[in-house]
């Protein structure tokens, strides 16, 4: 062999060592030492005249070899495998021919041989089924196929021939070179491959079938040149891959709980609340596992719980001005106040600055005249018939009803005024209420507050005497007072 196939060789080896140290490195990978031998032959077409009667006959295949790496790797989990490979390939063909007499005499060659002997270096991808036929998977049955890329690395032509007139024998090798020209052989060969047979442990035997589809030769004359290579291979698995990595279970929300076991699979959780996230019961944003109060809505602030009401009055403790005295929201969770402390709240209390009584609305209590005293200065105050005007005479009660009023100042004064049945009802109420009227306006111009008396008019209800009589109509047309 010539100093230049040596290289090639050299640098393939090396190709192939650093591609398989790069496969073993990875972990998924396995890694084969892979070769065998085929019967290598050329699918030659052409339109020379005679050529399939008196040529092709005579061709027949050669034995080639393969040998290189095979990676494996896994794809998905239903048995199916990518190997890729790259191999150093021989193909070709031969020619063997020997005379009858009369054809030797005339060309003075007795037989004549050629062989044609092509190198490549070849990367095959195969995808590759396999079928366990024992339960440890160490036992399959596999079926590949897939593509092939050859690029040609040498190649040489062995003729030999014996002549028959000096009965001398002549063996000549002839180096190839690659190109498009005319007697040349392409850079590039693409094909298809095919292999089955069984894995036994870290043992691959296989039968191998490959066929080319390029035109790999330019001839002289109009023709095509397909590879087809037919044989059997051994591999020897050198590594183990890793356990194959399992397929991650569906995990939708990312929660690290599969969705097969995950109750909530669109909401991310915890694995103690099947894939849900922690409850919250009351839906106050607060978890039941930090929630001292689940059933009841709170705030984080007091674990999940309401903000306390010590003294109960409705007002939370941060609203509460006295947190321990029931109170209302008026007056921020405090007491209504009662100023003069008498008991009575300032709301209820008519005299809030002075203590009082109960009795008198919170003021204190008045001693009030007595009824029949008031009595006798209703009785003597009189009004013109017909009118609200006063008598002369009535002024000497009423002056003594200022009096009264005025030794008693928390007294207050009641007017009611009434009318006998003369005239109609209307009348006699308007009436009524001018008389009463008319006292009270008295009782203010000689001193006494205004809001000390009131002044109510009655008509002609509640007579006290019968008005068929002038004496009884005088009586009804009267006034009344009373304290409060």
């Amino acid at each position: 062999m010539s100093t230049q196939p040596a290289m090639k060789i050299k640098t393939a080896s090396l190709i192939l060592f650093l591609l398989a140290g790069s496969f073993t490195a990875m972990a998924q990978l396995r890694l084969a030492l892979y070769g065998g031998i085929h019967s290598a032959n050329v699918v030659e077409k052409n339109n020379v005249p005679g050529w399939d009667s008196t040529t092709k006959p005579f061709y027949a295949a050669r034995t080639g070899f393969q040998i290189g790496f095979l990676a494996e790797m896994p794809i998905g989990q239903k048995g199916f495998f990518f190997q890729p490979g790259i191999v150093l390939i021989t193909k070709g063909r031969q020619y063997s021919k020997y005379n009858d007499s009369g054809t030797a005499a005339i060309t003075d060659t007795i037989y004549n041989q050629t062989a044609l002997k092509l190198s490549y270096v070849e990367i095959p991808l195969f995808l590759t089924y396999k079928i366990p036929l024992s339960s440890n998977h160490k036992s399959q049955f596999f079926i590949s196929a897939g593509p092939y890329f050859s690029f040609f690395y040498n190649g040489t032509n062995n003729q030999q021939t014996r002549i028959l007139s000096s009965n001398q024998f002549s063996n000549e090798n002839t180096d190839l070179n690659p190109g498009k020209a005319v007697d040349k052989y392409k850079t590039m060969d693409v094909g298809i491959s095919a292999k089955a047979g069984f894995e036994l442990g870290s043992v691959m035997i296989s039968g191998y079938f490959s066929q080319g589809f390029t035109n790999f030769y330019t001839a002289p004359y109009n023709g095509s040149f397909h590879h087809q290579l037919v044989g059997a291979t051994l591999g020897i698995w050198i590594n183990k891959a890793a356990p194959p990595v399992a397929k991650p279970a569906k995990d939708t929300d990312f929660d690290g709980v599969p969705d097969l076991e995950d109750a909530c699979p669109l909401q991310a959780g915890l694995t103690r609340w099947k894939g849900c996230p922690i409850p919250d019961t009351d839906h106050d944003g607060v978890n039941d596992e930090e929630d001292s109060c689940k059933t009841i809505a709170g705030s984080a602030k007091y674990h999940g719980c309401p903000v306390p009401d010590t003294d109960g009055d409705g007002i939370d403790n941060e609203h509460d001005s006295c947190i321990t005295v029931a109170g209302t929201l008026k007056y921020h969770g405090c007491p209504v106040p009662d100023r003069d402390h008498d008991g009575i709240n300032d709301e209820d209390d008519q005299c809030p600055d002075v203590a009082g009584v109960k009795d008198n609305n919170g003021c204190p209590m008045v001693a009030k005249p007595k009824e029949e005293k008031l009595l006798y200065l209703g009785d003597n105050v009189k009004f013109k018939s017909a009118s609200s005007e006063l008598t002369e005479n009535s002024s000497v009660a009423l002056n003594k009803l200022v009096a009264l009023m005025q030794s008693h100042p928390e007294a207050k004064l009641i007017i009611e005024g009434y009318t006998d049945s003369t005239g109609s009802a209307e009348l006699n109420l308007a009436l009524s209420q001018h008389r009463a009227e008319s006292v009270m306006n008295y009782l203010i111009k000689k001193g006494i507050a205004e809001n000390r008396v009131h002044a109510t008019g009655f008509g002609s209800d509640k007579p006290v005497a019968d008005n068929k009589t002038n004496t009884g109509k005088s009586l009804n047309r009267r006034v009344e007072f009373k304290f409060e």
